[in-house]
């Protein structure tokens, strides 16, 4: 959700600042384009170190945590204890399950109740990459198929349009998939977006009418 918003948002006022500058059809897609391709590669390299930076802790945690089981066992179950017990059980349930815990998969009973890591589910920072980049580029292209097919007279009404019915779908979409009323988020998700745009289209009216 959050990296087609930012597709729409920053294309669609590229688009507009750059239309509003009064440039050529071909130069208003060439912006499009690259805004697309740019936005896309930035979110897929921002994502990448992101998510491979938390790999690498949890993969530091894990060593950490294999190391205490094998030097530090009796500290380790204390503290498995502790955790349960802390969760309601009382004490010596809670050291009963410890035990067993520990016994059947020791590192993975710390790692997912002490650390809430799953050894088995880690970071995936290429995946996460790949999903950001594609979400970009999908909402991007919205806006840009708008300033492709629209006439040099129509296309600042028709990017806009196009923009803010893509907001409001993923307004509504987003508010979906979370369970809320779908008023407050398409508020403030089409709210945010005619903001950035008018403020692009002012940029691109002043700084055109300066090189005019």
């Amino acid at each position: 959700m959050l990296g087609a918003n930012d597709g729409i948002v920053s294309t669609a006022s590229i688009l507009l600042g750059v239309a509003a500058s009064g440039a050529e059809h071909g130069a208003l897609l060439t912006a499009g384009m690259a805004g697309l391709v740019a936005g896309s590669v930035a979110m897929a390299v921002g994502e990448y170190v992101s998510v491979a930076s938390q790999r690498d802790t949890e993969r530091s945690d894990i060593a950490k945590e294999s190391w205490e089981l094998q030097n530090e066992a009796e500290h380790e179950l204390d503290e498995l204890t502790a955790i349960y017990a802390a969760r309601g059980l009382d004490r010596d349930l809670a050291r009963q399950v410890a035990v067993q815990l520990t016994e059947r998969d020791a590192l993975g009973a710390h790692l997912r109740d002490e650390l809430g890591i799953e050894q088995h589910d880690l970071a995936r920072p290429v995946q996460a990459a790949a999903s950001s980049a594609a979400s970009f580029g999908v909402g991007a292209a919205l806006p840009l198929i708008a300033a492709a097919v629209s006439s040099r007279s129509t296309r600042i009404g028709v990017i806009l349009a196009v923009a803010l019915l893509a907001l409001v779908a993923l307004g509504v979409a987003g508010a979906k998939v979370g369970g809320a009323k779908v008023a407050r988020p398409i508020v403030r998700i089409v709210v945010g977006g005619v903001l950035a745009m008018a403020f692009t289209m002012l940029v691109g009216k002043v700084f055109g009418a300066a090189v005019g």
